[in-house]
């Protein structure tokens, strides 16, 4: 097991991060050298002025372990999520070790240089061989079904060492509970690498989640991909900033492509969720608001275009019924500058379910409420930021919303999928 393990970012040492393994805690210590630059990489729960007055020692006892696992949320928002952890373990159980064996900063080790953003640990203790062969995507798809679906003979014989290897490289880095990987897609030629392997010629840098593979909490359908897709043209429209997407077909499944937006000219951009910059613990819904997260937007000093820029995204989700609002799926990103603005969002889709804990209702509450939300708490909220003529925001999402049958006809949903999703679409009078 790795008992201390260093954290770059930019070629700079941050600092370090120690494991206690009787207390199950990482303790986090900056790096002197790194606080004479003033990049505030944390500036919530880890704030440089604090570092600088002698207290650069920082550790969290009291954050829930099953979502921060003992790490401050610096750190932890790099570790893998459901998905890539499952996948980690089976490599361990491939090598008759069990997940116990593998601590957090084992597992930040594991990640490297690969994590989404800019952080990177050492020393690096992958076992996957970063090459920049070719890789099929229902390969993955087979393996990523057998992973969640914890096969017993995936666990024990392995036959195809060169998927499970393609997986265990790109599929690992990925947060969420869906089956993900990053990888290199070229769009002439259709060709699919590893998008851990840079500078390839040719090839953008997307996160693929795959359809057809069910995740059990959430309760994918097939044809998720379609919907997330269509969603993604009405966020477009409704003017929320979103990174590029589009769907990959295979077999008859369609995967949901977004461009990485944590990587810009082959430069990494550093990043956190709300969750872990904040510590809004994603594990308890309905603890939260969305007139919370805008108070962090304030305590970061960021632009009036970032707060009606969340303001839409809420607009946006309560009434396209999107209720997986959680606080890992709003992000920031720092700049090698030190400058800081709301991430393009993410995750936007439709989430609803009556029979689902997690989709019930929202996740964060507008004015005091996570479901049967009105045009009144709307207008409450916008009035309580500051948002200017949140009307207009409103009513362009009404617009946009009424006509989810051609966005669904275009993405390629089926009949009953559109039937359903329409019959919960919220619609407000002005």
């Amino acid at each position: 097991m790795v008992a201390i393990a260093n954290i770059k970012i930019w070629n700079k040492k941050v600092g370090v991060v120690l494991w206690n393994e009787q207390k199950n805690l990482g303790v986090f210590e900056f790096d002197k050298s790194f606080l004479k630059l003033g990049l505030d990489i944390s500036p919530i729960m880890m704030p440089i002025s604090e570092a600088k007055k002698g207290n650069s020692i920082f550790s969290f006892p009291m954050l829930n372990p099953e979502t921060f696992k003992g790490l401050p949320g610096l750190l932890s928002d790099s570790l893998p999520d459901k998905f890539g952890n499952q996948i980690i373990d089976a490599w361990l159980a491939q090598q008759g070790k069990i997940s116990s064996d593998f601590n957090p900063v084992d597992r930040l080790c594991y990640i490297g240089k690969r994590g989404m953003g800019a952080l990177e640990f050492e020393p690096a203790n992958n076992v996957a061989i970063e090459n920049s062969n070719p890789i099929q995507i229902q390969e993955l798809v087979k393996f990523a079904k057998e992973v969640l679906e914890n096969r017993s003979d995936f666990h024990t014989n392995i036959d195809d060492e060169k998927g499970f290897s393609d997986i265990l490289q790109v599929g690992s880095s990925a947060g969420g509970a869906r089956a993900k990987a990053i990888i290199a897609y070229n769009e002439t030629t259709g060709d699919v690498r590893s998008g851990q392997v840079d500078g390839l010629e040719g090839f953008d840098y997307w996160l693929i989640k795959f359809d057809g593979v069910t995740n059990q909490q959430l309760g994918d359908p097939k044809g998720y991909g379609n919907i997330e897709y269509a969603y993604y043209l009405m966020a477009l429209d409704c003017g929320i900033t979103i990174s590029e997407s589009k769907l990959m077909t295979e077999n008859g499944r369609s995967h949901f492509l977004t461009k990485r937006f944590d990587r810009q000219n082959n430069q990494k951009i550093h990043m956190q969720t709300l969750c872990g910059l904040a510590h809004f613990d994603y594990n308890q819904p309905r603890i939260y608001s969305y007139e919370q997260a805008f108070q962090i937007l304030r305590q970061m000093k960021l632009s009036y275009y970032d707060m009606e820029e969340l303001y839409r995204r809420m607009v946006f989700n309560v009434m396209s019924r999107n209720q997986d609002d959680h606080t890992k799926n709003i992000s920031f990103l720092m700049f090698p500058d030190g400058k800081w603005q709301l991430s393009p969002a993410y995750d936007i889709t439709y989430a609803y379910n009556p029979d689902n804990f997690w989709l019930k209702a929202h996740q964060m509450s507008v004015n005091g409420k996570r479901e049967n939300i009105t045009l009144e708490d709307l207008l409450a909220v916008a009035k309580n930021v500051n948002i200017k003529k949140p009307k207009i925001i409103i009513e362009l999402c009404n617009k946009v919303l009424s006509n989810w049958k051609e966005y669904a006809e275009k993405s390629g949903i089926d009949t009953t999928q559109i039937t359903q999703i329409e019959s919960q679409i919220v619609r407000f009078k002005l």
